[in-house]
């Protein structure tokens, strides 16, 4: 763990380095209770739905907030690419921010307490996660060796002990677990009173099923892989939008050589969805999922594909290529996410000796 000062990194808020995406349809009173924890970052509100519901945040907050005539101002012909009344819409959030690290969250979820009773800093929690390495070469049996009060195991070979950076950080949930619809029917009080006090690292080559109602990651480095899809309403799917968005962006992590972590820290998730909706929505999904899965496990980007934008595009036309004989919705998925780089690239240029450097 040398070299790693924990503390620091939980007592440095990093409030310049990062911002706080929430997608929402109501006004945010939640906020009230996260004080403590976010009243020092910036949030950017994205508002799905009606634009003309005034949406009320507390006060003592630093904000932007945007809705959907901003995104169709902003992107212009492009805009089509954000998703409508789908919790996917956070995204245009990531791509108007400019700083190093994103958090989003849910507006049903709050601050959580660990067995001791003590109220869960999640942004330190994801901090730490972020700025320490990550292990996806190897796995290690005491989880995450740079935690306080652990490390390498015997056995673990030194030349891979000094990880890979960290891009994505996914944390968990407590009371109201992320099932989908079909074991929500079949589980309907279920809730999940487990904390497990660990942090793990995703190993290299396998994919997971990312939640975005609790997630930070290093924008600069994957940012543009974080497209949340084409979901919501005009299109035959929904309910995707952060598992498409958690695929793409642990094949792209694997690619570029960074890695995921999971686990640490928790939320209280406090309102189960409406199955029966939920179902309407995922029915689709649940299908093509089947078909997902395996075209992520065995695609292989280029070596040309050499930055998240880069890798993204060369993504976009492998899913025109092999998931349109699932269903000819993913041909216009493919074409939405190729307007999502360009408009990310339009928004925020990469500069190289002067120049810009387009994702082609």
């Amino acid at each position: 763990m040398a070299g790693y000062n924990l503390e620091a990194i939980e007592a440095a808020p990093l409030k310049e380095d990062l911002d706080i995406v929430i997608p929402t349809i109501r006004s945010l009173d939640f906020l009230e209770q996260w004080k403590p924890f976010l009243k020092h970052y910036h949030l950017i509100i994205v508002q799905d739905g009606d634009p003309s519901i005034n949406i009320q945040v507390p006060e003592g907050y630093d904000y932007e907030l945007y809705n959907r005539n901003d995104i169709n101002r902003i992107l212009g012909p492009r805009a089509g690419c954000i998703s409508y009344k789908d919790g996917g819409c956070r995204c245009f959030g990531f791509m108007v921010s400019k700083k190093k690290y994103i958090y989003t969250i849910d507006d049903d979820c709050f601050v959580a307490k660990d067995p001791s009773g003590k109220e869960i800093n999640v942004i330190a929690q994801h901090i730490k996660n972020l700025e320490t390495p990550s292990t996806p070469h190897y796995f290690n049996t005491l989880y995450d060796p740079f935690r306080d009060g652990t490390d390498f195991v015997r056995g673990y070979p030194f030349s891979l002990r000094e990880g890979v950076t960290t891009a994505i950080s996914h944390g968990l949930w407590l009371n109201i677990p992320d099932y989908d619809a079909p074991t929500q029917l079949v589980k309907p009080r279920e809730r999940n009173i487990r904390y497990v006090d660990a942090v793990m690292t995703i190993p290299k080559g396998v994919l997971y099923p990312m939640c975005g109602m609790n997630l930070a990651f290093n924008r600069e480095l994957i940012g543009p892989a974080m497209y949340f899809g084409l979901m919501g309403e005009g299109q035959p799917i929904s309910r995707y939008d952060d598992m498409w968005a958690g695929w793409a962006a642990k094949v792209v992590c694997d690619h570029l050589g960074f890695g995921v972590k999971t686990g640490l820290p928790y939320l209280w998730h406090s309102k189960a969805s409406n199955p029966f909706v939920n179902l309407k929505k995922e029915h689709k999904g649940l299908h093509w999922q089947e078909d997902m899965v395996p075209f992520f496990q065995n695609l292989r980007l280029s070596k040309e594909s050499d930055t998240a934008a880069k890798c993204y595009m060369e993504l976009s036309k492998m899913t025109k290529e092999k998931l349109t004989e699932v269903d000819p919705y993913f041909e216009k998925l493919a074409d939405a996410m190729v307007a999502w780089i360009e408009a990310w690239e339009e928004l925020n240029p990469s500069v190289v000796d002067g120049k810009d450097v387009k994702a082609k």
